[in-house]
């Protein structure tokens, strides 16, 4: 063996131990993940996969540098949050990963130190989560589902799929406070389309069956659904009511009509977790949550979905059928 690669060979063995010690005194860090849907959700785990995948893409690699806590199906029991909540807290993660107002609500009450990053709240200030989108100022942040302005367009596309629609029920979690900032939102816009509002209140699945089943016994009426604990965990419920009650339903979200629905508007599902990976990355190097703005969604897509059209025996616009991303057949 030549001299300067034994030499290269001796130094680089000093520095294999190094190395070690070096990975080994490199602290674990924990990230808490809270959310309503239980793990079964297949729609729920693609968008907890987008989190952790770009999480690694940032160098952070769960078991190895960092440890993932998720906690499913919380729903929207008020107790069973609180239950996880603080069970979350006393683990004394580095950030907490909120999918939902009545999560961060919970949490909030709970500690007002650690880190939290927020998805799918539709009115962080209103709910006082924060103080503004500029300047947090607490020790939360995130990314905002959708912002009132969404919901007129709701009841807009509802009113074009279907122009017979002279009554439009909302469908939406009585515990959220976003409700009716977004039904309020929809009444500017009511009265010029010929929609009379009626605001549909469902915490579980009898009260949603009871709400619809009365709602849709008048004619001429449609149906829009807002997001929310109970919605997305009991979507499958309300996608058979409106068919069997052959009412016409706007949808915040793709798996809604992927799952049956006729058309759904709103935001990209997957960006929104992928984001939150920065800010997560962002706050274990040291920053604070009060110094990151809070951020809107960016990318909303239309879709429909052409066979419960046909079976709801809709003759779908050219102008809606124009503006969808994607068109199930």
């Amino acid at each position: 063996m030549k001299r300067r690669d034994f030499t290269a060979l001796i130094g680089s063995a000093a520095a294999w131990p190094l190395a070690a010690r070096a990975q080994q005194g490199e602290r674990m860090r924990r990230i808490g993940v809270l959310l309503s849907p239980a793990a079964d959700d297949l729609e729920y785990q693609g968008r907890i996969a987008a989190f952790q995948q770009a999480l690694q893409q940032l160098g952070w690699t769960d078991a190895r540098n960092v440890r993932i806590d998720i906690r499913w199906g919380l729903g929207s029991d008020t107790e069973l949050i609180r239950k996880n909540v603080t069970e979350m807290v006393a683990l004394a993660p580095d950030v907490i990963l909120a999918i939902g107002s009545r999560i961060v609500g919970t949490l909030q009450q709970a500690t007002r130190t650690v880190p939290i990053v927020f998805v799918a709240v539709v009115d962080p200030v209103s709910a006082g989560f924060v103080t503004s989108l500029a300047r947090p100022a607490g020790n939360a942040t995130g990314f905002t589902w959708f912002e009132y302005g969404i919901s007129p367009k709701w009841l807009e596309l509802l009113k074009q799929i279907d122009p017979r629609v002279t009554r439009a029920g909302v469908l939406r979690d009585p515990a959220n406070p976003a409700g009716i900032g977004l039904t309020a939102a929809m009444q500017g816009v009511a009265l010029s389309l010929g929609v009379e509002l009626n605001p549909l209140g469902g915490s579980d699945a009898p009260e949603i069956e009871r709400a619809i089943t009365a709602f849709a016994r008048s004619p001429n009426s449609g149906l829009i659904v807002t997001l929310g604990a109970p919605t997305i965990a009991h979507r499958s419920l309300i996608i058979t009511l409106a068919a069997r009650h052959r009412l016409p339903a706007v949808y915040p979200a793709r798996y809604f009509v992927t799952g049956g629905g006729l058309i759904s508007y709103g935001p990209d599902p997957i960006d929104p977790f992928r984001r939150a990976a920065g800010y997560v990355d962002r706050i274990l190097k040291g920053e604070k949550p009060a110094d990151l703005p809070v951020q809107a969604s960016t990318k909303y897509e239309t879709i429909l979905n052409l066979k419960t059209a046909k079976t709801l025996g809709l003759e779908v616009p050219t102008t809606v059928l124009a503006r969808a991303d994607e068109v199930i057949e």
